[in-house]
């Protein structure tokens, strides 16, 4: 296992992060074995783990407290996310001080810790004013509730004002951003990760197999089975006859070739093809079984050739995204008619 700090928190963490979104009802339901997995990962040299109170609807993080109790969580850097709604009711989600102060109180007590390491807004929310959720993540550090704070999935303008803002204000800042980033979703080169550098965040990357399109089981001419695995979470990214489908099906069948000449698997390569990148710390990894993560911990030694890269280049060219990385979610602004139509009256 390689190590990077992670921006200028000061805390070094693996070169893999250990996502945890599939375990749980939505992946693994089976808690025992969850905590094999992430006992195998930290045996291997992860000393880095991910996770979120939405995953599962908590179920995930009590399943990372259960692993981390006693000595083991001394040795984690740990992470958990808030935003989403948990919960039947009004002001059960987004940034405001009232829900992330309950949200983080929530998390400690399902992680089973005291402090969380890394804390993370999950999604912006352009309800509330970015001031405000400044203002409590940073209240929320003095009173040693969390020991940093960053963002998740931010486009990139709204990284920069968060950072101004905190210029203006005396706030304490963002330390990282954590965006998708895989080889077929490369948009975040463009302008997020070059953000990230100029304001030295660290940044944890995730879906590196492209929500399951890297993992070496697809490919053009091949017929996909839509009941199981990833594709039964998402038919929509997967099903050949959606349009857009069929470029991905193709470049995976091409990447396919490229990780076997280079000498390793596609999953393999595709967990290393983020931390080419100078603004990247870490991948995140997410398996669901024991199996997966065996896989997925060979990448950390596979270190991509300029030859490789600039095969990959060919197939996806820099800063495109063959699919929308992030096609659970969609902006408020894009979502809610009443945000992009004038009154009737003011036309």
């Amino acid at each position: 296992m390689r190590y990077r700090f992670l921006g200028g928190t000061g805390l070094e963490v693996s070169v893999q992060c250990l996502g945890t979104m599939m375990f749980g009802a939505v992946g693994n339901p089976d808690h025992e074995d969850c905590v094999r997995i992430i006992h195998a990962a930290l045996d291997a040299g992860i000393n880095f783990v991910d996770t979120a109170d939405m995953y599962s609807a908590g179920e995930s993080e009590t399943i990372v407290g259960k692993a981390l109790r006693g000595k083991r969580r001394d040795d984690v850097v740990l992470a958990t996310k808030g935003h989403f709604p948990m919960g039947e009711g009004r002001n059960r989600g987004g940034n405001s001080r009232r829900w992330l102060t309950r949200a983080v109180e929530d998390s400690l007590t399902r992680l089973g810790t005291d402090v969380i390491d890394l804390y993370q807004v999950h999604r912006p929310d352009p309800r509330t004013d970015i001031e405000e959720t400044l203002g409590v993540l940073g209240d929320l550090v003095r009173a040693g509730k969390i020991r940093a704070f960053g963002c998740s999935t931010f486009p990139a303008e709204e990284i920069t004002e968060a950072h101004h803002v905190s210029e203006r204000r005396g706030l304490p800042r963002f330390r990282t951003e954590q965006p998708p980033y895989s080889i077929l979703a490369r948009g975040v080169e463009k302008d997020v990760l070059a953000v990230a550098r100029r304001y030295d965040m660290g940044v944890l990357t995730w879906s590196p197999l492209a929500s399951g399109f890297l993992s070496g089981k697809y490919r053009a001419g091949q017929e996909v089975d839509l009941s199981r695995g990833r594709a039964a979470l998402t038919p929509a990214r997967f099903d050949p006859a959606i349009p857009g489908n069929a470029a991905k099906l193709a470049a995976a069948g091409e990447l396919i070739e490229v990780a076997s000449e280079f000498g390793c698997t596609l999953p393999e390569l595709a967990v290393a093809f983020p931390l080419v990148h100078p603004a990247v710390t870490s991948v995140i990894i997410g398996p669901r079984t024991m199996e997966q993560l065996e896989s997925l911990l060979k990448g950390v030694s596979v270190v991509p050739d300029d030859a490789t890269l600039d095969r990959i280049d060919a197939i996806v060219p820099p800063g495109t995204n063959l699919y929308h990385p992030d096609g659970v979610w969609q902006p408020v602004a894009l979502t809610d008619p009443a945000l992009r139509r004038r009154p009737v009256g003011d036309r």
